[in-house]
């Protein structure tokens, strides 16, 4: 298995654990592989057999083992189980998937340690890194940015661990209490919270910049976490697996899903699957007011939004102009053009964006590959999580109550039932939750506290330059 850059047009090839421990390619692109291994009649009927009887963790190692070539196959094996167990997730199954209404399902993302489902992956994620790096004998300083959830569930997934320090960016003010309990109450030596001075776009671009030093990468060891890293979107791919797997009962029915989005990441892995030939039919994108996904799949223009134009909302987490891995579905749009990507991506995106509205592969978005969207308000988030607390009894947290009114939107004009993917628990939103159903949300047992412990961040303004002092001095004053 190869892996190219989406802005390489001589598909130079590298290796699963080289890119795995690099992140963003030299040149600027997101990386995939060269050619989707696809999935058969046999697979997925053994697979079938093999989530009914041994669980999550042994159909993610079957995943794992198409995309992963220089790992022995015993060694993914355990790195799956290791990642994906309890008490570290708190369901057996990993990823339930329950019935909310007539032909909508909810999977259940939100059962690990950071009640998110970016924990998905970056429970993998450690492992993943813990284990390449103790063979290499080398150490790793991730380097992330998040809007909510990715940074929590990075801290956590590497906390402790050897070889490897965590600098996570995040927006100043710009997350829930809840979120910045979890993330600034680690008091670990190997992680370090900064908050910018902007939004998480600013905190992106931040990422990108310190990425695009090579010499400062290099001397660093600079690697990444945000779904930047094809890992992440690799292990994505096993929940749609797997949640497909929950809701049929033969390989010839058809199930869509329908993601709450903002980077496009989670949905992105929807995609990758679809092409691998599991039997999805629609991938809905929901997004909420900062709508340039919906934008784009209504109309064929992609027009990322400055800073200040980028809302503030109660699903914060999707509070996203520029979505990243966006890139790696252009690419697959376009028929893999890299020199047409680089320049979408590398330079229009820049003086405000690009149109595919008169491209001829534009259809191809809807017809192809399955895409529809949807967006939200307030208004639409609060009034979803009121009704299905009450008429439903299921209490949602407002990322996913923008997915389940994207599914309802669609219901009806796609083959089979819809699986809403879920984002996090409403714990961590609970001003909205007490907005729409009266009262805040029962904290579980497991976050008792959260909120009282003491806080571990540092300040910085919105600067590359700055970040990477930063970075130099901390690696200088810390063991890994």
């Amino acid at each position: 298995m190869d892996y190219i850059s989406t802005r390489d047009s001589n598909r130079t090839p590298a290796k699963f654990t080289d890119i795995l421990l690099g992140g963003l390619a030299p040149d600027g692109g997101l990386y995939l592989p060269a050619e989707y291994p696809k999935i058969n009649e046999a697979e997925l009927n053994t697979w079938r057999a093999l989530l009914a009887e041994q669980g999550y963790a042994v159909i993610a190692a079957e995943v794992l083992k198409l995309f992963i070539d220089d790992i022995p196959a015993d060694d993914i094996e355990a790195i799956a189980k290791r990642a994906y167990r309890t008490p570290v997730f708190d369901h057996e199954e990993i990823v339930p998937v329950t019935k909310l209404e007539d032909g909508l399902y909810v999977g259940h993302l939100s059962q690990g340690p950071t009640a998110a489902f970016k924990d998905m992956a970056m429970q993998l994620l450690g492992e993943l890194f813990e284990y390449e790096l103790g063979r290499r004998g080398e150490e790793l300083n991730i380097l992330g940015a998040t809007s909510g959830d990715t940074g929590s569930a990075a801290e956590y997934a590497m906390r402790g661990r050897d070889n490897i320090r965590v600098f996570m960016l995040t927006p100043a003010g710009r997350m829930t209490p809840f979120q910045q309990a979890q993330m600034f109450g680690l008091d670990d030596p190997n992680v370090f919270n900064i908050a910018l001075d902007g939004v998480f776009d600013d905190c992106q671009d931040v990422v990108k910049a310190v990425n695009a030093d090579a010499d400062f990468k290099a001397r660093y060891k600079i690697g990444a976490v945000n779904s930047i890293n094809w890992a992440r979107l690799m292990a994505q791919i096993v929940y749609y697996v797997s949640s497909y797997l929950k809701v049929t009962e033969s390989n010839d029915q058809q199930v869509s899903f329908s993601v709450p989005t903002g980077n496009f990441g989670d949905i992105c892995a929807g995609h990758i699957a679809r092409q691998m030939g599991l039997p999805i039919d629609k991938l809905i994108v929901a997004t909420n007011e900062n709508d340039v996904l919906d934008e784009f799949f209504r109309t064929g223009d992609y027009r990322p939004r400055s800073s200040a134009e980028t809302q503030e909302t109660s699903s914060p987490s999707m509070d996203i102009s520029r979505a990243s891995n966006f890139e790696r579905f252009v690419f697959d749009l376009i028929g893999r053009d890299a020199e047409r990507t680089a320049e979408f991506f590398g330079v229009q995106v820049r003086a405000g964006g690009f149109s595919l509205s008169e491209d001829e592969a534009f259809p191809d978005a809807a017809q192809k590959y399955g895409f529809l969207s949807a967006t939200s308000s307030h208004a639409d988030r609060v009034d979803t999580i009121r009704d299905a607390h009450e008429r439903l009894g299921y209490l949602m947290d407002p990322h996913t109550a923008d997915g389940v009114k994207a599914a309802r939107e669609w219901a009806g004009r796609v083959d089979g039932p819809i699986v809403c993917l879920e984002t996090a628990l409403p714990v961590k939103f609970s001003e909205t939750i007490a907005e729409a159903i009266g009262q805040a949300p029962e904290t579980p047992e497991r976050f008792a506290g959260i909120l009282d412990a003491e806080r571990h961040v540092t300040e910085l303004p919105n600067d590359a330059e700055t970040v990477k002092t930063f970075i130099a001095e901390s690696i200088a004053g810390t063991e890994v």
